[in-house]
């Protein structure tokens, strides 16, 4: 799938973009998907007087208003548990179409190309669905809506992860711009830098040249695929439209995946087959497991960093 001139690239500068991973019939699917489960989150919060009628708005007027009105929608439809308290009827979304993207056989492909062919499915993975900046509440920090602070993947993963070989795909579902924030990289792969507790988790300031930075926009359907050690933040969303995107993870089977408390699954296996998971109700199922095992647990936390570290003050 991958040439060597895009192999080369990867490993030189840490990044790699690849224009229609995904096909308009998959993007549709997962857009449908989404759509039916906001009309469901919205009527819930229309019947307790949350949020206006909505029989005129689209998905996205839906998304907005219920922002505005205070309406979670984030974590019912991320495909992760929150990195904080987790409790026994915590949302999240798990279908059938979102799951075909986690084994779609061209995104396997190139994934294969990199970190060869017995594949794990990190549990390390969300939806993000960013609207207009000049819509955001003024307190509004949360990574996954609001523009992201430099940092590495591997650095917001635990330890034991650290040695791992690891890819992350970044998803558009919709196009990715300069104007709507898109994602932005600093190009090599270097040590791993020391972050600290901001507004987000992010590297500490004075370490990155950021005059170096490379935006990557890619069409709906592509993918900006990166090396755990690659720096990388998303822009602000200037545009008049959300912008959404899935960051997704891949490592090779039997080694740790960074969040071992959460689920991971055998996306291919070019040896054992048989070890592949086929059945999106099985992938949901680890997580109701998973949410069911953790809810009563003390917290784990999930990085690494405190605000103690010399380099944060």
């Amino acid at each position: 799938m991958l040439n060597s001139n895009q192999i080369a690239q990867f490993e030189s500068q840490g990044y790699l973009v690849v224009e229609d991973v995904l096909d308009a019939d998959t993007l549709d699917r997962v857009k449908s998907e989404y759509a039916t489960l906001l009309d469901s989150l919205y009527a819930n919060w229309e019947a307790k007087g949350l949020v206006p009628d909505g029989r005129a708005l689209d998905f996205w007027q839906k998304l907005l208003v219920s922002y505005r009105a205070g309406c979670d929608w984030f974590q019912p439809m991320d495909i992760s548990l929150p990195g904080d308290e987790i409790h026994a009827d915590t949302p999240f979304h798990f279908g059938p179409a979102i799951f075909d993207v986690l084994v779609n056989r061209r995104l396997l492909d190139l994934v294969e190309d990199l970190i060869g062919p017995e594949i794990t499915s990190n549990p390390i993975q969300h939806v993000r669905l960013k609207p207009p900046a000049t819509k955001l509440n003024g307190d509004e920090n949360r990574a996954h809506i609001a523009a992201t602070d430099w940092h590495q993947d591997r650095a917001v993963a635990n330890e034991d992860g650290d040695a791992t070989q690891m890819v992350t795909v970044w998803l558009a579902i919709s196009d990715a711009t300069v104007e709507n924030g898109c994602l932005q990289v600093m190009p090599g792969k270097p040590q791993m830098y020391p972050h600290c507790p901001k507004k987000q988790t992010g590297i500490a300031d004075g370490f990155l040249d950021l005059d170096k930075a490379q935006p990557l926009p890619v069409r709906a359907g592509g993918a900006v695929l990166f090396h755990p050690l690659t720096p990388h933040a998303s822009l602000d969303n200037l545009s008049d439209n959300f912008r959404w995107s899935f960051d997704i993870r891949y490592n090779v089977t039997g080694q740790p995946t960074g969040r071992s408390h959460f689920p991971e699954f055998v996306a291919r296996s070019r040896a054992n087959p048989q070890t592949e998971l086929r059945d999106w109700r099985e992938w949901k199922k680890l997580w109701e497991d998973a949410r069911a095992r953790l809810a009563p647990e003390p917290h784990i936390p999930i990085h690494r960093w405190t605000s103690d570290n010399p380099v944060c003050a």
